[in-house]
């Protein structure tokens, strides 16, 4: 019986990697103000998307797939006033209740106009969520959307998620991925006034998202309307001349509004970063200004078929070039490579309302990602000619790295999503989604050796890293899952299940090992076809209310994420060409990457609008990805020094406490007081570990240690004081204790003093404490009652504190050569305008 109702989940529906709603619902209940019936027949109406419904004989009204945003909702009856709610706003995947009573009247009076709160505790999601608006994000000193994430609790600096690694979260645009499957990280960025709301889960997600183990940032995108808007802003950071800021400008242009009223609708915009980067007084030696450049733009058109129907077309696009700066290389920068990525990515959205019970979304999309390292072809590659060391093998004064890239990856979607209200109480979300991939990558990468301090080893061959493959591996899967929304008790209870397969359509090395593990024969031209990977993720969530104003939510979820593809197919088309075994071999057998996570949670609402959340998790994860180094079995295959392959072994957990005091309504101050304590641990910090370990003739690491983003303890708060006059001032501090690194003293650079025991993250760095500032002042103008002028300051590193980045084995900031990069950036100041009209 289990197994039939199983697979019955499955035949109800289906979603893909990293599929993820847009749209909401409006819900709730109608009643006459005086007696307290219910009014059946009321008409609801949202104008601005030309939507609407009715209520039922019980009073209760339901309208769904509304697009993420702020709306006008209009509530009218027959004897009744009519009744305006203001900023509504509709979350993605969320639902959003509106209780309203009617003033009873036969005549014409006017409107009643009311503005719409955000509830204090958002119920129906039962793991810990930030639902974001595009007017929030102006409140902080951010230069990407994303950046929002940082400050929120379980978040590092640098966006590690709950003690995950960076590349763990999950980032989309309008629910399609944004990330290089190759080597990782978002490769587009979507300009700040194209943005109308954002969800991040930093706990638990439904089965709707997939292939992230940490964490979920969605960004949803504006849709226009009738009425035409513009945004026009720019900002500097060097007005005033001085050493203190990165020549950084910015440019930002946005427009929506009618093609056809009521019919077809625009939004444009354009962003342009262009900066020196902290590092241009060395820079502008050597390149023109800009030396990091980067253009983001986004379009779209909607077309309203019906009420019911809307069809949309949408392109993304990223265009980022830059130089690396290393301070060992300041006297010769331009040995370093120069470097691109361009994305782009066209879609065909489908968005239609069936009945009043039940909508889906159907998309197609193509996305296309290009990297490049170097100039020019192959050949201008000095394979054997590495960069000359001087100053006592301290600087780089001569030659140029040889790296060269170029790297392309081609996506193509299709993808379906469906809501289904079963009743009075289930609320059912089922997808399915399939994906075509086309990964081109030729590379050229040859490293000197090094010592484990730095040091260069000149006399040493380098380590090729070189590899060149094309593939075309396929990926998809199934989502389903029941949200109950038990009213009457006040109990939220949801489950689901997803199923993702890939296959990878590639053959890996026949590679025989020892007993032992790190001996391996391997035979030329031999291969064994890599298997059909699947996954199942169950999910599981629940809330209920406690005392008279708190709740408890827990969650419990098993998630998953592919390697990157580069970890499955680097070095391999050079064993299937008989050319030998690469320093580093691809794997493409890799499993899925699986962590198990859970989460508990009180939500308490106190007086004055604050609201405050304990919670406690904990997440354990297997199979990540490392190196593990053989000594191959025939030493002519490559070398006595043995070769390295990506293998799945290493464990990390990570477990901790969040407090969180906020208060989001308030007419003079509002804001967020979060404190974390958090363990991050595991036995490989990266991808690369076991293969620089065993380089550098180090005992492999068997024991679980702290990870390099191991924050133990940090303090987060924001204040925003609304001044009289429309004058805002965000203040932002940070705090956290210091980060682990190895202690692993060297007199010489080659050898350890006294033979010491290599022991890794055994030491750590002074605390970190940063203030950033944002004051903005808006000035109307009676000639233009349209029109709003913004004038703002962004201040970053308030204090000018000189927060540790890095220090070396020696307890060295910034190493032998004192590099400024050991300390994080200093005081900036940006001075921007923006016209809204």
């Amino acid at each position: 019986m289990c197994r039939i109702a199983f697979a019955a989940c499955f035949l109800l529906g289906a979603g893909g990697r990293l599929s993820a709603g847009t749209t909401g619902i409006l819900e709730g209940t109608v009643r006459d103000k005086r007696t307290g019936e219910l009014l059946p027949g009321v008409n609801i109406v949202l104008p601005e998307i030309q939507t609407g419904a009715s209520t039922a004989p019980d009073g209760s009204f339901s309208i769904q797939n509304i697009r993420a945003g702020r709306y006008l909702v209009r509530f009218t009856h027959v004897g009744h006033q009519t009744h305006v709610v203001q900023y509504v706003t509709i979350n993605p995947d969320l639902r959003t209740r509106l209780r309203i009573a009617l003033e009873p009247s036969d005549l014409q009076l006017e409107e009643i106009v009311v503005t719409q709160a955000r509830p204090l505790i958002q119920t129906d999601v039962t793991s810990t969520a930030y639902m974001i608006s595009g007017e929030d994000l102006r409140l902080f000193p951010i230069d990407r959307a994303t950046d929002i994430v940082g400050y929120k609790a379980g978040v590092t600096m640098e966006g590690n998620v709950r003690g995950g690694k960076t590349t763990e979260v999950g980032y989309l645009v309008d629910g399609l991925p944004v990330q290089d499957v190759m080597r990782g990280g978002m490769t587009t960025n979507v300009p700040i006034s194209t943005v109308v709301g954002m969800s991040v889960y930093t706990g638990g997600y439904e089965p709707e998202y997939g292939n992230a183990l940490s964490g979920i940032v969605n960004i949803v995108t504006r849709t226009g309307g009738n009425t035409h808007k513009f945004i026009i802003r720019a900002d500097k950071d060097n007005l005033f001349g001085g050493t203190q800021n990165s020549k950084t400008g910015e440019v930002e242009l946005f427009a929506s509004g009618p093609i056809l009223r009521d019919k077809l609708f625009y939004v444009g915009s354009v962003n342009g970063l262009f900066t020196g980067t902290r590092w241009w007084q060395d820079m502008n030696q050597f390149f023109d200004h800009p030396i990091d450049r980067t253009i983001n733009a986004f379009g779209k058109l909607d077309y309203t078929i019906s009420s019911k129907l809307r069809v949309g077309l949408q392109t993304l696009y990223s265009d980022h070039d830059w130089r690396d700066y290393e301070f060992s290389w300041r006297y010769n920068l331009n040995g370093l490579p120069p470097e691109r990525r361009q994305s782009a990515r066209i879609a065909l959205i489908v968005s239609h309302t069936v009945t009043d019970d039940f909508f889906y979304t159907a998309s197609l999309s193509s996305y296309r990602i290009r990297a490049t390292i170097g100039e020019g072809g192959k050949e201008s590659v000095p394979i054997d000619d590495p960069y000359q060391y001087d100053f006592f093998l301290r600087y780089v004064v001569g030659g140029q790295r040889a790296w060269w890239l170029e790297n392309s990856q081609d996506m193509t979607t299709g993808k379906f999503d469906g809501i289904l209200q079963s009743g009075p109480d289930h609320l059912v979300k089922f997808g399915a989604e399939f994906t075509l991939y086309n990964l081109a990558s030729d590379i050229i990468k040859l490293e000197p050796r090094k010592t484990y301090f730095g040091k260069p080893l000149v006399n040493e061959p380098q380590l090729d890293f070189s590899s060149d493959y094309t593939y075309r591996p396929t990926a998809g899967g199934l989502y389903v899952q029941d949200k109950v929304d038990l009213l009457k008790e006040g109990l939220l209870l949801t489950y689901g299940m997803r199923y993702d397969f890939l296959d990878p359509r590639a053959s890996r090395p026949a590679l025989e090992t020892t007993l032992s593990g790190d001996t391996a024969t391997f035979t030329k031209g031999e291969s064994v076809k890599a298997s059909f990977k699947q996954q199942f993720s169950p999910r599981i969530g629940a809330a209920m209310p406690v005392l008279e104003n708190g709740y408890v939510f827990f969650n419990l979820g098993w998630y998953f994420q592919y390697p990157l593809f580069d970890y499955l197919y680097t070095g391999i088309d050079r064993i299937a060409l008989s050319q030998g075994i690469s320093a580093v071999t691809g794997n493409p057998d890799l499993e899925p990457e699986r962590s198990t996570a859970w989460e508990i949670a009180l939500k308490y609402s106190f007086p004055l609008n604050l609201v405050g959340s304990l919670t406690y998790f904990r997440k354990e994860t297997t199979n990540l990805v490392d190196t593990k180094t053989f000594v191959p079995g025939d030493s002519k295959v490559s070398g006595t020094y043995g070769f390295s392959e990506f293998v799945n072994n290493p464990y990390a957990s990570s477990s901790g406490i969040e407090v969180v005091l906020s208060r989001d309504r308030g007419e003079w101050v509002t804001g967020e007081l979060s404190y974390t304590f958090m363990n991050a641990e595991g036995t490989s910090g990266s991808s690369m570990d076991g293969y620089y370990i065993a380089q550098y003739g180090l005992p492999p690491g068997r024991r679980i240690y702290p990870l390099s983003w191991d924050q133990r303890h940090t303090l987060k708060v924001r204040v925003t004081l609304a001044i009289p006059g429309e004058f805002n001032v965000n203040v932002f501090t940070q705090w956290h204790t210091g980060r682990p690194y190895t202690y692993y003293p060297t007199s010489t650079g080659f050898e350890q003093i006294n033979g010491g025991t290599f022991v890794q993250n055994n030491d750590r760095m002074p605390a970190y404490v940063n203030v950033d500032l944002r004051c903005e002042k808006y000035f109307r103008f009676d000639a233009w009652p349209d029109a709003v002028l913004t004038v703002y300051g962004d201040v970053r590193n308030l204090m000018n504190q000189k927060n540790v980045a890095w220090i070396d084995s020696n307890r060295r900031i910034g190493g032998e050569l004192a590099d400024p990069s050991g300390y994080f950036v200093g005081r900036r100041t940006r001075l921007g305008i923006q016209l809204s009209f």
